[in-house]
């Protein structure tokens, strides 16, 4: 028999708790009884024939950089536990409490969302839900963790370099990065204002869906009908395929032989020219460094050693930055979408590994210069589509237990979100028939 929404709920609220101390690595808030009561609420509607929608009763955690009325926003850094409470919900916030979302706590996350490891001293570090000596990815990090271990059916992140792919991929769950446009950002504390997106992870592509809809103010209808068969994929091979861990490419082959069993039209296609242009263009400064140290200035200015280490030297070398660098950076942005839009418009998607590992150990990450190097590469792959502001999603392979979790990244057209969505939906129903 189906559980109800408090059923579910409760079933959640108890994963938490009796989790102990990694439970409070994994969420910064628990809303217990205000949960319970929007479940309750959830029920009754149901009891009368009315639902709010298809995430009327779902249980969702929110990362801990969008507001919640009557609370502080600490973005995971001890800065901001002091910080004014929010004087309202964020506006994603408000449409998922319409939506008769059961919002049941907040995610830890990397400080200031500036790390694609998922560590955190300030609060803890989430373990991976596979293997909780291992990285959870982030910055969304507790966000991965949280519907992979039943914490949350759907989680909201953000998505600025890959956090909500990145931790999807290591946690072995289902993660959305939108067109930036599609999802209002007003009331999340921002990372870079032209690359931060608001997205969901969860089980399914359908559940990321669903929830897309909410979070982008749209009346939810059903994904268009798409097919494996001829779907026409295009594999970026080269600089995205490079230091890919053994694991990550037998997995990645095998979904690309069974897609092609199936009837899908795969092409391995030469982008290196755009794929390798964001890191090339950034070398003396990357666009969120620039703007991280903008939105961080007074604090940069007057308690620099209250932010971890690892964060702060990131956010400093914004400082650095020219402004007539920063400015050619963004007109070459804008004509290096034009050109990469024409380069793929004969294929449906693009496909390629989400990150190049497995989650590494976490102890393996102590030193500074064995953490930049993990940084860099985990952040490689997703980074690359936000900087062209395309869709992507990641997909988890199905590994076995003993496994660890792989993420697929498929990648659209901007824009043309929905699309992506029903192509991955389509994708995701042929990849679970591999063992």
């Amino acid at each position: 028999m189906q559980m109800n929404s408090v059923q579910r709920t409760e079933q959640t609220l108890a994963a938490i708790h009796d989790a102990g101390d990694e439970g409070r690595r994994i969420f910064t808030r628990v809303y217990d009884e205000a949960a319970l009561a929007a479940a309750r609420a959830s029920v009754d509607r149901a009891k009368s024939g009315i639902s709010l929608g298809p995430l009327d009763g779902r249980v969702v955690s929110v990362k801990d950089l969008f507001d919640v009325a009557g609370e502080a926003t600490t973005a995971g850094s001890a800065v901001l536990r002091s910080a004014p409470a929010a004087a309202q919900d964020a506006v994603i916030v408000q449409r998922l409490r319409a939506a008769g979302a059961v919002i049941v706590g907040k995610t830890n996350m990397t400080e200031f969302a500036f790390s694609g490891i998922g560590i955190n001293p300030h609060y803890g570090t989430p373990g991976n839900a596979r293997d909780v000596t291992r990285i959870p990815g982030g910055s969304s990090s507790g966000a991965g963790v949280a519907v992979a271990r039943g914490m949350s059916e759907i989680s909201i992140g953000s998505d600025t370099g890959g956090s909500v792919r990145i931790p999807s991929a290591l946690n072995g769950v289902t993660g959305f990065k939108p067109t930036q446009a599609r999802v209002t950002r007003e009331g999340a504390f921002p990372l870079s204002f032209s690359l931060d997106t608001v997205g969901p992870l969860a089980r399914s592509v359908i559940d990321c869906a669903q929830t897309d809809a909410v979070l982008s103010g749209q009346t939810w209808t059903q994904l268009p009908e798409r097919d494996v068969r001829g779907l026409r994929i295009g594999i970026p091979r080269g600089l995205l395929f490079t230091q890919t861990e053994g694991a990550v490419q037998k997995a990645f082959d095998q979904v690309i032989e069974e897609l092609s069993r199936a009837g899908a039209r795969v092409t391995d296609v030469q982008l290196d020219n755009w794929l390798g242009a964001p890191f090339k263009l950034q070398e003396k400064g990357t666009l969120i460094a620039a703007e991280a140290a903008y939105i961080h200035a007074e604090t940069l200015a007057t308690q620099p050693g209250a932010i971890d280490p690892f964060v702060l030297a990131r956010i400093q070398r914004g400082e650095t930055v020219a402004a007539a660098h920063y400015v050619s950076v963004q007109r070459a942005r804008a004509q290096l979408q034009q050109t990469l839009d024409a380069q793929i418009a004969d294929f449906d998607l693009l496909m390629l590994p989400t990150v190049p590992f497995v989650a590494p150990r976490i102890d393996a990450l102590a030193d500074m210069d064995a953490f930049n190097q993990a940084n860099m590469l985990v952040l490689r792959n997703p980074s690359v589509f936000n900087f062209y502001d395309l869709p992507a999603m990641s997909l988890p392979v199905n590994t076995t237990e003993s496994a660890l979790p792989v993420g697929l990244m498929a990648v659209g057209r901007r824009g043309c979100d929905r699309d992506l969505l029903a192509m991955c939906a389509a994708l995701q129903a042929q990849m679970s028939t591999l063992k």
